[in-house]
């Protein structure tokens, strides 16, 4: 239903219900006392609310003239005939405002559509009445529904009803209390709503004290998108319930509405850092020196940095450092220099590590090798990662006790250099693809299901040229055990990335990954 979202968003229904007091002169300057408070709040869409009932079939006729009966002498006493409403109704459009109505019958059903109304309105009375459900949805119009007083059971089969029939409706967290105290207003129920049902739009209807900003805060902070409050307009003849609010009260009502939602700020991404807030953390933030003297062209080491307070303009901050960048000194720097972008090439590999780790998710879930959900990942890059395509490899350690066990993965056209052990001694199991390998000078190829034992002090290397991923078992792994014939290879400490891979990269084709 998130296609309807756009319809309910920023929506502020004003109900009037029967404070028109039966009187359509009354009826319209309510409606026009609330049309100029809306002009103030142009963030929102406000709606002026009917209540629609067909008195002749909806009071029963034995107790038409029991007016001992609170809601019969009510409803009687504020009846309008069908062209009164029509005459208000027309008023609020000439007024700008939106309009809704709450029918209560199936007659009044018909009533709403002939009078071409924005929105219909399912009252919390109403909520599993399946006779006018079935009508309002097939009223062709967006449904807003109230919650008051419904069980759990029948808010989800009302839902489904409308989902399953695809008409754009809106949720209202709702207390059939009147008025509502504070410690009934059960506002997480927003916060319910919207985890319960994913992509419908939830609102909040009120009945609290209308002098109660608080609860209409905390509906906005909570992602109430449309916001329902009942407004008269008190008289000396007409005199209002402790439920509705008067034009003052909700003029100030909706100014904490419009406040909460410039708090609150937005929903859904990520919030704009201001040109201020980045001015006035960067002073903060801990400016990036040499220990020791740097020649230019030459890499500088994570060991020949520290970090410290006051930074320079230009100069790079610890928060601009991470495994991922690499820097070279491009003029000579001598002990304590400002490590500055002017004075320095950096080069930042991370975008080419994530690529690299989605082209082995997909090797990885190509080969259906079982893998544990959080895992310990080194890529290999001997002559840097710019050039793991061609030369290094992925290893994931399970286990590395007296015994060691790795997942050892080469993507299509990858080849391992020649290195030996001098106090490791290792067996590879092909597990998927193929795999071509040199032992001592000896080329073989080896297919899935092949074991190949590596002796301490066999030089070998290893490539294949269709991807593959094969199992190494192993006595303990040494960090500094590997001893490569071509002396140009990197350092261990400079042609490893460490990283945390997890299976749960795999199932979407690595967009999990940041």
């Amino acid at each position: 239903m998130s296609n309807f979202n756009d319809i309910f968003e920023n929506l502020i229904i004003f109900e009037m219900a029967n404070n028109h007091f039966g009187d359509v002169e009354h009826g319209k300057k309510l409606i026009r006392a609330y049309a100029e408070i809306a002009k103030k709040f142009p963030q929102f869409k406000c709606a002026i609310k009917f209540q629609y009932r067909d008195i002749p079939t909806f009071i029963h006729p034995e107790y038409k003239e029991r007016f001992d009966l609170k809601y019969i002498k009510r409803f009687s006493e504020t009846a309008l005939p069908e062209e009164a409403f029509v005459a208000m109704k027309e008023y609020a459009d000439e007024c700008g405002l939106l309009t809704a109505c709450t029918p209560f019958d199936e007659v009044s059903v018909d009533r709403v559509v002939k009078h071409k109304f924005d929105f219909l309105k399912i009252a919390s009375c109403s909520f599993t009445d399946w006779p006018l459900l079935e009508k309002a949805a097939a009223a062709g119009l967006p449904v807003i529904i109230s919650t008051a007083g419904a069980e759990l059971d029948d808010i989800c089969n009302v839902v489904s009803f409308f989902e399953h029939r695809q008409i754009p409706f809106a949720l209202m967290h709702c207390v059939g209390e009147y008025p509502t105290a504070d410690e009934t207003l059960e506002m997480n129920q927003i916060d319910y709503f919207k985890s319960a049902y994913p992509g419908i739009t939830v609102g909040f209807s009120t009945h609290e004290d209308p002098d109660n900003l608080t609860a209409v805060t905390i509906a906005v902070a909570k992602g109430a998108a449309i916001l329902e409050r009942h407004v008269a307009l008190p008289t000396e003849e007409y005199k209002i319930n402790a439920y509705s609010s008067t034009p003052d009260q909700t003029e100030k009502w909706l100014s904490a509405a419009a406040k909460a939602k410039v708090m609150c700020g937005v929903s859904g991404c990520r919030r704009g850092i201001s040109d201020k807030e980045k001015s006035d953390l960067q002073g903060l933030k801990r400016g990036v020196f040499v220990k020791n003297a740097v020649k230019k062209g030459e890499k500088i080491s994570a060991d020949n940095l520290f970090f410290a307070i006051p930074g320079t303009d230009g100069q790079l901050r610890a928060n601009d450092l991470s495994k991922y960048l690499s820097i070279t000194a491009n003029e000579d720097m001598a002990p304590g220099a400002p490590v500055k972008w002017s004075n320095t090439i950096t080069t930042n590999c991370r975008s080419a590590v994530l690529e690299i780790i989605r082209e082995l998710g997909d090797l990885l879930t190509k080969s259906a090798v079982p893998l544990m959900n959080r895992m310990n990942l080194e890529l290999s890059h001997h002559y840097g990662i710019d050039k793991f395509h061609e030369c290094g490899c992925a290893i994931i350690t399970c286990v590395n006790r007296e015994y060691c066990k790795k997942i050892i993965a080469l993507l299509p056209g990858q080849y391992n250099p020649c290195h030996t052990h001098k106090q490791k001694e290792e067996t590879f199991h092909v597990l998927y693809g193929t795999l071509d390998i040199e032992l001592d000078g000896v080329k073989k190829t080896c297919n899935t299901g092949d074991l190949i034992v590596v002796e301490r002090g066999v030089a070998h290397s290893f490539s294949s040229s269709t991807g593959a991923v094969m199992e190494e078992i192993s006595t303990t792994h040494y960090k500094n055990d590997s001893f490569y014939a071509d002396e140009n290879i990197q350092p261990v400490e400079q042609r490893k990335t460490y990283m945390t891979f997890y299976s749960e990269w795999l199932k979407d084709g690595g967009k999990a990954i940041k």
